[in-house]
């Protein structure tokens, strides 16, 4: 088992941008303030010494120190002791939709992306409830089994995209019943089952699944996934739109929140219907629900020792600066002597 201890700090790495966006400037100025005293060619005769590359040489050596230095402090850890504890909480399937409708912007940045962040708050109001994830479109499967490790779902959930599942469509009722079959087979054990969608339901009945589970003493919520007004769906080719999903006449296909499916779904479910408010979605009221379902004991398997790995990082981060340090930003005397890419005497 890999973590950090101190995660937090991982954030200063997004300072390397900022080097390196700083360095791009400082050298277009150096060059348009030289270009005042004549051309390019002639003021290089002048400083024959100095080296056009070594500077950015000295960035990269001096990024790679910072970079290791910042995870050296947030502290990377192993673990070495898995014991068997003893926990009391209820288990929770997530189901996540990834159909291509959930790439629709009217939700900023889209509506996937805010799911994958209301996962994260989410799983941080947990506290020692076993979760798994199930990811569905036009059909399901099971992305993360029950588990307490709430690390490794946060991982995963950063990694959840549309194209984990070919086959496209919305099969809301499969996602219920496929995370039905996940569960424990303990029946003391309070279970949910939350569904995170935008709720256009195309290839099965999603209210008689959600009135199964709750005949099974599974509760049903549901969380909704967009605007009533709606938006189109991109169509990417690669990481880029290159245009919007259109329908047989050439229309653009308006993707929009099916509150009221998703309602009755939870309805049936007796569970709860939330909704996303100003792209984030309040779950306040979820989260008072799952923490006051009835808790079991149950036996989990953790990591109860780690060791430290944070020398090795420091370490190589005092040797990137150490290289930087004495590197000169003149240049080599003997790449120089060698005059490889002169050309020949006429």
């Amino acid at each position: 088992m890999f973590r950090f201890e101190n995660p937090i700090y991982l954030y200063a790495l997004t300072a390397i941008a900022l080097f390196i966006a700083l360095f791009v400037v400082s050298r277009i100025i150096r060059k348009r303030l030289l270009g005042i005293y004549g051309e390019q060619a002639i003021i290089s005769q002048l400083f024959p010494g100095v080296s056009k590359y070594k500077p950015a040489v000295k960035l990269v050596l001096a990024s790679l120190a910072f970079a290791f230095l910042i995870l050296g402090i947030a502290n990377p850890q192993i673990g070495t002791k898995l014991e068997e504890v003893k926990r009391e909480g209820v288990e929770i399937m997530i189901a996540v939709d990834v159909s291509n409708s959930m790439m629709t912007e009217d939700i900023k940045p889209n509506r996937l992306e805010r799911t994958k962040q209301a996962l994260l708050r989410l799983i941080d109001n947990l506290q020692s409830d076993r979760i798994g994830i199930v990811a569905f479109a036009g059909e399901s499967f099971l992305l993360l089994p029950l588990t307490t490790d709430y690390s490794a779902a946060k991982l995963l959930i950063s990694t959840i995209s549309t194209d984990l599942i070919q086959t496209q469509g919305t099969a809301i009722g499969g996602a219920i019943s496929s995370a039905l079959g996940h569960f424990s087979d303990n029946p003391a054990t309070k279970k949910a089952i939350i569904v995170i969608t935008d709720g256009e339901n195309h290839e099965d009945n999603a209210s008689k699944a959600a009135s199964e589970a709750a005949e099974k003493g599974v509760v049903v919520h549901t969380i909704g996934m967009g605007s009533v007004k709606g938006g189109p769906i991109p169509v990417y080719a690669g990481s880029r739109i290159k245009g919007y999903k259109k329908d047989a006449e050439g229309n653009p296909v308006i993707s929009k929140l099916n509150a009221g499916m998703l309602q009755q779904i939870a309805i049936e479910g007796g569970g709860k219907f939330t909704r996303s408010v100003n792209s984030d979605p309040d779950l306040s009221a979820l989260i008072d629900d799952l923490a006051g379902m009835e808790k079991t004991e149950f036996e989990s398997k953790v990591f109860t020792d780690y060791e430290d790995r944070f020398q090795y990082f420091l370490a190589l981060a005092i040797l990137f600066l150490v290289i930087e340090f004495f590197l000169s930003e003149k240049k080599n005397r003997f790449i120089s002597a060698l005059n490889l890419f002169a050309e020949g005497k006429k």
